[in-house]
């Protein structure tokens, strides 16, 4: 089954399609890379959208613009996978949508909200779409996240030690595999969302991010500011848990250099690097891991891996295509994959990776042109990952 997986994640800054050929085979998965790309969200659409985010209030007009927006600009980008990467031959669509809410209080998950109307997609594209794959989980009592989990615990489990995937946008995320133990995944905290604030702060929105983590590199950790960031009691929280940009956003990062006044914008960014490798570090060692599998946006900046490396001494980190998943793609990727289990009646979480009552189907199906018709559901979930060429 040919399979086109979109997501953009709490960076919002382009949208990742990903094409792959997906078979069962027993309890193997099989998945064939076909390749992907990346499309920027038009300006004036990303404009709304940042100012849209939490803490902004909205006009239920806003909301609406901003779902029949993305659906386009998901539309756009699955036609343009469709054509470049699938030769204008693919069997579905998947598409994880924009989160603009995740409602978290006390720890629980009450409702997460993504938009991007799945209809512009099947209606462009001409086929079926899955679509609000995180509701179900959070309606089974889960965290809604981090739902790539389910591919980090199939690519990982024939690994040998305690093995980890991190995935690094806007918010990291981390799912340790350890022999004779229920996977564990949860997010760690922010990887991209304070340094993306911070720089768009301190340019005035000349720049949106720390291109190769040059600007944090020319700076130095700030103790102070370090010790107030970690003071955060979200880092306290046991796992499963799940945060955002409604918490992790420029307001909080304003109250804490209140708080340190007077530092130096590079210093303020070296700081931020250092918090997102600290409390990777934490989390990792906390569950005893032995390697590290790095993926997402954040790959991108050398500064963030050497701060990784020096907190995470004796831990080799490889980054996810050493193991034949792109770190680009890596997430369009694993939205594929949970698509194609929902397509063939097979749950798309492990229930102890996101603390819901039990696995969950996940997603809501938006039929193509032709009639839907599904598979015969498949007898069992699949237990391994092949990357196969």
């Amino acid at each position: 089954m040919r399979v086109i997986g979109l997501m953009s994640g709490t960076s919002y800054d382009a949208i990742d399609a990903a094409a792959a050929d997906l078979v069962l085979d027993g309890d193997t998965l099989c998945l064939r890379p076909l390749g992907h790309l990346s499309v920027p969200y038009p300006d004036e659409l990303r404009d709304l959208l940042a100012a849209a985010l939490p803490p902004a209030t909205l006009t239920a007009q806003t909301v609406c613009a901003l779902d029949t927006g993305i659906g386009h600009a998901f539309a756009g980008a699955a036609a343009r996978a469709l054509h470049e990467l699938c030769a204008d031959a693919a069997d579905l669509v998947v598409s994880h949508g924009q989160t603009l809410y995740h409602w978290v209080g006390g720890g629980t998950v009450h409702g997460t909200l993504q938009l991007g109307q799945p209809a512009w997609i099947a209606q462009r594209t001409g086929l079926p779409v899955v679509s609000d794959l995180r509701s179900k989980d959070v309606a089974a009592g889960g965290q809604g996240a981090p739902l790539v989990s389910m591919t980090d615990t199939l690519l990982l489990r024939a690994r040998p030690g305690i093995p980890a995937a991190l995935n690094l946008g806007g918010i990291a995320n981390l799912t340790v595999v350890a022999p004779d133990a229920a996977p564990s995944a949860f997010d760690t905290g922010p990887a991209n969302a304070l340094l993306d604030a911070a720089v768009r702060h301190f340019t005035g929105g000349a720049a949106h991010y720390d291109e190769d983590g040059r600007r944090a590199a020319a700076g130095r950790s700030d103790p102070g500011l370090l010790r107030f960031l970690l003071a955060d009691p979200y880092y306290r929280r046991p796992a499963p848990k799940t945060t955002g940009k409604e918490h992790f956003h420029l307001p909080y990062l304003q109250q804490a250099l209140q708080a340190t006044p007077g530092l130096d914008a590079d210093d303020v960014l070296a700081t931020l690097t250092r918090l997102t490798a600290v409390t990777v570090a934490d989390a990792c060692r906390a569950h005893h891991v032995t390697e590290l599998v790095v993926s997402g946006g954040g790959t991108r900046n050398p500064t963030l891996l050497r701060m990784l490396t020096e907190e995470l001494p004796g831990v080799p980190l490889r980054l996810s295509d050493a193991l034949g998943l792109p770190s680009a793609a890596k997430e369009a990727l694993a939205f594929a994959i949970l698509g194609f289990l929902t397509f063939h009646g097979l749950p798309g979480t492990i229930a102890a990776t996101t603390g819901a009552r039990q696995a969950a189907l996940l997603g809501s199906i938006t039929p193509g042109r032709s009639p839907l018709r599904l598979p015969e559901p498949a007898p069992s979930p699949p237990g391994m990952l092949r990357i196969t060429r």
